[in-house]
């Protein structure tokens, strides 16, 4: 069953906005809905574990009917001292993928971004968190049949442990298991010598920096984002659904390196669990923001404002 077309809703209705000390985020939604199978997400979960955790996972997080977590796919705008930082750029249109989800999709992101306030010529910088379809899609648009980059005025920040990954023969067989996107998404954004390479610790002004998270891929990283009293962080693909904070030994099978993600997911969430720092993973479904608590052993994941026990 397909995700919810977010393209089938006005343009405003994907756009969520949360005001950080003196940084301003929008949340731009590409689509939102049942998406991926439990198994095919998480090839060590059991039907029995699944099955004790459905009682708070469904509806909001896992659809029932469809028997597949409810995924939100969406980049981020983070304004910053007069810069416009886009954070991934979902699917994208037009682009030939395996999943058929995604194969040849027109979602309309951009008139989403459009609604956030932001036209790709005013984007100062377009961070890539990591190198996955999902995450690269709009950095590049179909232009009398090329691809060429959409943020022409940005500078596009890519991690060179990615790069490398992607380029090497286990990358190359795992991005060919879903459509080539780094030869339409990736590369024509660095042969029109817009991308600058970054160390994982980079940092983009005061309060915006990056925070390696190593092991879903070599060069993932989170953004965080410090402003004032306001605390928060593009936790990415650290998360995939809040059933990783009540069972952080899931791995998904999409990690390059099950293990170290595992090690770098049980950090975090030790590191964010009652610290109050806003976390907003890429994936999980609107409003995305909320607090990690510890729950006896583990962890769960509450949204922001809500004092539901």
């Amino acid at each position: 069953m397909p995700p919810i077309a977010a393209s089938s809703l006005p343009a405003a209705e994907g756009v969520s906005h949360l005001q950080l000390g003196e940084v301003t985020l929008s949340c731009v939604i590409e689509s939102q809905g049942p998406l991926l199978a439990p198994f095919e997400l998480y090839p060590q979960a059991t039907p029995e574990l699944l099955e004790s955790h459905l009682h708070w996972l469904a509806p909001l997080f896992y659809d029932r009917a469809a028997k597949r977590f409810v995924i939100a796919i969406q980049g981020f705008v983070l304004r910053s001292r007069g810069k416009v930082i886009v954070v991934d750029t979902c699917v994208g249109d037009c682009k030939a993928r395996v999943r058929g989800e995604f194969n040849t999709a027109s979602w309309g992101w951009l008139a989403r971004l459009a609604a956030a306030g932001v036209l790709p010529e005013q984007v100062d910088y377009l961070v890539c968190t990591h190198f996955h379809v999902d995450h690269v899609g709009w950095n590049t648009r179909l232009s009398n049949g090329k691809w060429v980059p959409t943020f022409p005025n940005a500078r596009y920040l890519f991690i060179r442990e990615e790069w490398d990954f992607w380029w090497s023969e286990r990358g190359d067989r795992g991005r060919l298991r879903t459509g080539d996107y780094m030869d339409d998404s990736v590369l024509p954004v660095a042969e029109a010598g817009l991308a600058d390479f970054v160390a994982m610790d980079h940092r983009i002004d005061e309060a915006i920096a990056f925070e390696p998270a190593p092991g879903h891929t070599p060069g993932l990283v989170t953004i965080g984002i410090n402003s004032g009293t306001a605390r928060a962080v593009l936790a990415s693909d650290l998360l995939h659904t809040p059933l990783q904070c009540a069972c952080p030994h899931l791995s998904t099978r999409f990690c390059a390196d099950p293990e170290l993600s595992r090690t770098t997911r049980l950090a975090f969430l030790e590191r964010e669990a009652g610290s109050g720092r806003l976390v907003i993973p890429a994936h999980f479904p609107a409003p995305s923001a909320g607090i990690i608590e510890q729950a006896g052993e583990a962890y769960r994941f509450r949204y922001a404002g809500d004092g539901a026990d």
